[in-house]
């Protein structure tokens, strides 16, 4: 089957990078492209006009939220509520997981819709670990996989596991320790990615995907980097994201997380860092922590940093900064890691929270943040066929409408997308040729009641925080409206 669709912007790829194509068109057949540009000579099978629309690559989000959001109750909490959402020890003695197995499959069903409506093709998933007994499983992800294969995105999957979890008697927080479980999750994540890469005619892909540092112990990183290597399996890991990590990782072993993960050899080439702002010379970073130059070893080691400015602006953290880290040879690609999953609203916060850092309105300019979220993430996996629109590239892009009323007259492409533009103006996803989205519905799955299933999951999660209080407080006191209810 061969497929033209035209656009009055298409977004294409020539000598090595994005080039724009006005009133141009792209020509797939099945899932390949075969053309890009204008007058496609052959015969096609169906023919599409976007009309007044940016036609783009699909978005690659390798830290994308595969859950239902936790932001909302606990992104604002103060210093007396905070420890009221980590485990009490009561809890760590007596706990079990919150939801059963249909329903944290509906979590992730959910999360994808809602990631392909903001034009993400390609993901690597994040949840929360506060709901599971311990952490996720393999049965967990051979769910994800499921949904994943039915929605008909593109994803690298796998278990996170973790030799730890954080506790609090209410005055401070503690790591309670439990290697066993931690190395039984690892063979778990070994034993998925042995049975699911390539699933799904190759839009599955494995990885591994440990826990946050802190909560890993030396023989688990060290295992993960040997299995990743062996099984030639990318790896994120979670660190240098808070003071607290920092603070457990320097009396653990007397380096900060960076250091520590570069003298284990840790750090490589298809290697992903979420976050990684809690380095010497940012100005939330204590003096006491030492000095260096903890960049340098990203960018000497080839990893990537994973930047998610959404909940760093709902957190209070950012990179100190986009371009300086990129500047030293640090890779960084765009994540969404909340809810909605809006990777334009993420490069539009992105450039404004640099241009604030930076006081320089040329910084984090428009086609950095673009390659971000399509070529760089796509290099950084070694997939030269993804993250572009060229002959012999997958099929994966979407269609970006341009004539609504609230994004007004348009001028560069890619500046009015990012500054002007949002998720929902995105009537059509395609995936390998398939499409997913049109006129701005989900067509290959049925989800007319996601969101009132969804609510029932959040209001479920919200009221199951009770349980786990170190002082059981009800809902309205742990988590107050912002407003009186009357």
């Amino acid at each position: 089957m061969i497929t033209r669709i035209k656009a009055a912007f298409v977004i294409g790829y020539a000598e090595g990078d994005h080039c724009i194509l006005p009133n141009a068109e792209l020509v797939h057949d099945d899932g390949t492209i075969v053309f890009v540009g204008r007058d496609y000579p052959g015969v096609v099978d169906t023919e599409i006009n976007a009309g007044e629309a940016i036609l783009s690559p699909g978005f690659i989000d390798l830290n994308a939220l595969a859950d239902i959001d936790h932001a909302l109750f606990d992104s604002w909490p103060d210093a007396t509520r905070r420890l009221g959402l980590v485990w009490s020890e009561d809890y760590l003695k007596d706990r079990t997981a919150v939801f059963t197995r249909k329903e944290a499959r509906f979590r992730r069903e959910f999360a994808l819709s809602q990631l392909v409506r903001n034009g993400i093709t390609t993901l690597m998933p994040i949840a929360s670990e506060s709901y599971h007994e311990w952490c996720e499983d393999y049965e967990d992800l051979a769910d994800t996989a499921s949904a994943v294969e039915a929605i008909g995105l593109r994803a690298y999957l796998g278990p996170s596991y973790r030799t730890a979890v954080p506790y609090t008697d209410g005055k401070r927080v503690f790591l309670h320790e439990d290697e066993r479980r931690g190395l039984e999750g690892l063979e778990e994540a070994i034993r998925f990615a042995q049975d699911y890469d390539g699933r799904a005619d190759g839009l599955i892909r494995t990885a591994l995907l440990p826990a946050r540092i802190e909560t890993q112990t030396e023989k688990t990183l060290r295992l993960t980097r040997q299995a990743a290597d062996e099984l030639k399996l990318p790896v994120r890991l979670h660190a240098a994201q808070g003071l607290f990590e920092v603070e457990t990782i320097l009396a653990r072993t007397g380096l900060r997380p960076l250091p520590y993960l570069a003298d284990l050899g840790f750090l490589a080439e298809r290697t992903y860092v979420p976050h990684a702002w809690t380095v010497p010379g940012h100005p939330h970073m204590p003096e006491a922590f030492g000095s260096g130059d903890d960049v340098a070893l990203l960018a000497d080691s080839g990893s990537t940093v994973l930047l998610c400015p959404i909940p760093m602006a709902h957190y209070g953290g950012m990179l100190d900064n986009y371009d300086s880290y990129r500047e030293k040879g640090v890779r960084i690609v765009l994540g969404t890691d909340s809810a909605p999953p809006n990777m334009i609203r993420a490069m539009d916060l992105a450039m404004g929270m640099t241009k604030t850092l930076t006081a320089d309105r040329a910084s984090a300019q428009a086609a950095d943040l673009f390659r971000s979220t399509t070529l760089d993430p796509a290099d950084s996996l070694g997939r030269p066929d993804l993250g572009r629109l060229a002959p012999g590239a997958q099929a994966d892009y979407f269609v970006l409408d341009l004539t609504g009323s609230h994004i007004g007259p348009h001028a560069d492409p890619i500046r009015t997308l990012i500054m002007n533009g949002d998720g929902r103006d995105i009537t059509r996803v395609v995936v390998a040729g398939r499409t997913i989205v049109d006129n701005g519905d989900i067509v290959t799955v049925d989800t007319n009641d996601y969101r009132e299933r969804a609510q029932e999951f959040l209001d479920r999660y919200i009221s199951s925080l009770t349980a786990s209080d170190y002082a059981r407080r009800p809902t309205h006191e742990l988590l107050p409206p912002s407003f009186p209810i009357r």
